[in-house]
C-alpha cells in the first residue's frame, strides 16, 4: 500500500499510525505510477492522532521530533519513506536508535538530515542580500531543501535592527523578519527597487571581481569546487560573466535577470 501525505508533520504521523502494521507500506509526498494491483490512499492529517503518536514516540526518543522536522524539510522524493523506516525502527526497538549505524534506516536518515543541515550551513555564507529603496534587505535563494526560515536566526542575530526577506523562489515562499517578528508567507514573485547605494556597491563589486580575474589562470573546476554552479544564479558578482567562457547551460542570471526577481526603477519593497 502506498500512503500519500502532504508533507506536514501531522499528516506524516497520521500516516505512520495507519501504515505501522503494513509490511509493504510506502510513504511518499510525490505522485507516482502504481504497479499492477498496487493500492494507494491519501492520508489527511488528524491532529489528535498525530498528537498521540508524537507523545508516544517522544517517550521513546526525546529528540525524534526534531529529527522528523529536519527529515520533512528534505527535498528528496524519498524523504517520507526514509522518515517512516527510521521512526518504525524507534517504535520497534522502543529506544533511541540514532547511534545504530549498522541499520540501513539509521544511515539513510542520518545522511538525509546531514544534507539538510549542511545546506543551511552553506547558505549562511552564500546568501546575498540586496538593499531596497525602503531600507529593507532582500535575498532570493533556490535551495535543494526547504530551509529559508532556518536561516533567519543566523541573520537576525547579526542585523536585528534591519528588516529582511529571504525568498525561496523554488518553493514560492519567504521567511520574513520585520524587526520584531519572524513569519513565513507565500511569495511567488518579488518586485523590488534597489537603493542607489546598493546599485553602486553591486557595480563596484562586479568591477573588483573582474579586475582580480586573470584570464590566463582561470580554474573553472576549482571555482565550482568552492561554490557549486547552482548557487551562482543570485550572486551579484556574476562569476560566469567575470570568467567569460562557461557553457550556455552554466551561465546563470544575476538577480536582475531572474524571472522570479524583478528590480524596478520606482516603488518600494
Amino acid at each position: 500500500m502506498i500512503y500519500f501525505f502532504d508533507g506536514s508533520k501531522d499528516a506524516f504521523l497520521t500516516a505512520f499510525l495507519l501504515a505501522y502494521r503494513d509490511e509493504d507500506a510506502l510513504l511518499t509526498t510525490c505522485s507516482r505510477q502504481l504497479a499492477l494491483g498496487q493500492e494507494s490512499i491519501f492520508v489527511r492529517a488528524d491532529p489528535e492522532k498525530a498528537r498521540r503518536c508524537e507523545a508516544r514516540l517522544s517517550e521513546l526518543d526525546k529528540g525524534c521530533v526534531h529529527d522528523l522536522a529536519i527529515l520533512l524539510r528534505s527535498g528528496e522524493e524519498s524523504r517520507g519513506q526514509i522518515a517512516y523506516d527510521y521512526f518504525k525502527l524507534i517504535a520497534t526497538r522502543k529506544r533511541p536508535v540514532r547511534g545504530m549505524l549498522s541499520e540501513d534506516a539509521v544511515i539513510a536518515a542520518s545522511e538525509c538530515m546531514r544534507r539538510v543541515t549542511f545546506e543551511v550551513h552553506r547558505f549562511k555564507g552564500f546568501v546575498r542580500f540586496m538593499e531596497s529603496e525602503s531600507g529593507a534587505l532582500y535575498a532570493p535563494i533556490s535551495p535543494d531543501h526547504d530551509i529559508c526560515d532556518l536561516l533567519v536566526p543566523h541573520f537576525r542575530s547579526r542585523i536585528p535592527e534591519i528588516p529582511f526577506v529571504i525568498h525561496d523562489v523554488r518553493r514560492a515562499k519567504a521567511a520574513i523578519w520585520d524587526g520584531e517578528h519572524v513569519f513565513v508567507a507565500p511569495l511567488s514573485k518579488a518586485e523590488i527597487v534597489l537603493s542607489a547605494d546598493e546599485q553602486g556597491w553591486q557595480a563596484l563589486w562586479r568591477r573588483y571581481y573582474a579586475s582580480v580575474n586573470i584570464p590566463s589562470r582561470k580554474r573553472l573546476k576549482q571555482m565550482k569546487g568552492y561554490m557549486p554552479v547552482r548557487y551562482w544564479k543570485f550572486m551579484p558578482e556574476m562569476p560566469a560573466a567575470a570568467v567569460g567562457d562557461l557553457s550556455a547551460k552554466e551561465q546563470t542570471a544575476s538577480p536582475a535577470a531572474s524571472k522570479d526577481v524583478v528590480p524596478r526603477p520606482r516603488g518600494s519593497l
